[in-house]
């Protein structure tokens, strides 16, 4: 089966060895996505990260074919349990009517310490 890989640009993937996502037949599988803008900074805000996050994840399953609307599974990685409200907001702000399976884990870091989330996604196109 073909794979498609997605790259966003990020300084991480080729050092790393990763794509952004991936489609193999009708699943996207977006790798863990930070709230980075292209200038390389990094808003404070909870909730503005997670909007963040979901924009770019939101790009690379375009790029593969797919949308936010076919989303299954999203995993969000969160380093304070105290933005699980904001994070949560944001979250059900985009995919509220889809409602895919879901998991929020906090963890104690992430790889920069602006980051107070991560999120992965997995998508099904019909």
């Amino acid at each position: 089966m073909n794979r498609q890989r997605i790259s966003s640009g990020s300084p991480f993937e080729e050092p790393i060895g990763f794509s952004r996502a991936m489609r193999v037949g009708n699943l996207v599988a977006v790798s863990g996505t930070a709230p980075v803008w292209p200038d390389g900074s990094c808003d404070p805000d909870p909730y503005v990260q997670t909007h963040r996050c979901l924009e770019i994840i939101s790009a690379a399953l375009s790029e593969a074919g797919a949308s936010v609307d076919q989303v299954i599974r999203t995993r969000m990685f969160l380093t304070d349990v105290a933005d699980q409200d904001a994070v949560g907001r944001a979250h059900g702000e985009v995919f509220g009517s889809i409602r895919p399976a879901a998991t929020m884990i906090v963890i104690n870091a992430l790889l920069d310490p602006r980051w107070k989330i991560e999120i992965e996604a997995d998508a099904w196109i019909d």
